[in-house]
């Protein structure tokens, strides 16, 4: 595809750096300013998105749109861009399970959309190697074209609509799921009265480790509301896999707790994030 219209839905922290991958590519991105923020208004300003206003008009000048939003509202997303008649290729790059990426898909398929299934691993993409979108479905390889010029990576997982997904599963079922433990080890040892003991122990393995740990928990904080809800997209996956899904049902617990810090200015002392978990 060349100078292809690309619709973002939202620019926000990651979707913004993905908008700004294509502009590299040379292509015209667009957003919806419709009910959006100052902050995401600014974003859009500042790397050169051209605004259609309402939902509406950006489905009809888009060629493809992206949506990347919080988990739990993805398939609301699908639904009101093909209520908007949308006639182009959807790409569902959130984190949300197999299962559900191939129900978004049926129902894109239906009123005529093509589905490109995408799952994105690290964090915004602002330097090369460091963010890869992974792509699966019949039309992944059209998709994967638009973003040739970086600093956004892709892979192409084959035609299989669910299979970018499933690897975003996997991958963040570790990741952000051992954070999860992280924060329940460090705070049932709090409550416990022996975290002191813990640190000491954990400084003993591996020099630092402690500091490492702490900031770790503190640093998970700012997201900790969008992951619950990747958390259950992963619950799901594994029990679809024949697998205990339970684990990171609560990891979802774990993160709504902290989901209070979503707007704290500064990053959080520790103390009043393990309070925030076992308080709750």
């Amino acid at each position: 595809m060349t100078h292809t219209r690309i619709g973002i839905l939202h620019p926000g922290d990651m979707g913004i750096s993905i908008g700004a991958s294509a502009k590299n590519g040379g292509h015209d991105v667009l957003w919806s300013s419709d009910g959006r923020s100052a902050q995401t208004h600014a974003r859009a300003e500042t790397h050169g998105l051209r605004d259609a206003g309402v939902l509406a008009a950006l489905c009809a000048a888009s060629e493809v749109i992206v949506s990347v939003c919080p988990p739990h509202a993805a398939e609301d997303v699908a639904r009101e861009v093909i209520a908007a008649g949308f006639a182009g290729m959807f790409v569902d790059a959130n984190a949300i399970a197999p299962e559900r990426a191939q129900r978004i898909a049926a129902s894109m398929a239906r009123a005529g959309i093509d589905f490109v299934d995408g799952g994105i691993i690290g964090g915004p993409a602002w330097k090369p190697n460091s963010t890869w979108l992974y792509l699966s479905g019949p039309r992944a390889d059209a998709i994967a074209a638009l973003f040739g010029a970086g600093p956004l990576r892709t892979q192409v997982l084959g035609h299989a609509i669910g299979a970018a997904s499933a690897l975003k599963m996997c991958y963040a079922a570790y990741t952000k799921g051992t954070t999860a433990l992280l924060c329940a080890v460090l705070a049932a040892a709090d409550s416990l009265n022996v975290r002191d003991a813990l640190n000491a122990q954990w400084s003993r393995d591996s020099a630092g480790a402690d500091q490492q740990n702490a900031k770790r928990v503190q640093s998970v904080t700012a997201k900790a509301w969008r992951f619950a809800g990747e958390m259950e997209e992963i619950a799901a996956t594994f029990r679809a896999a024949g697998l205990p899904g339970e684990f990171h049902d609560a990891a979802a617990d774990v993160y709504e707790r902290l989901a209070q810090f979503k707007s704290a200015a500064a990053l959080p002392e520790l103390d009043d994030v393990l309070r925030a978990l076992w308080h709750a």
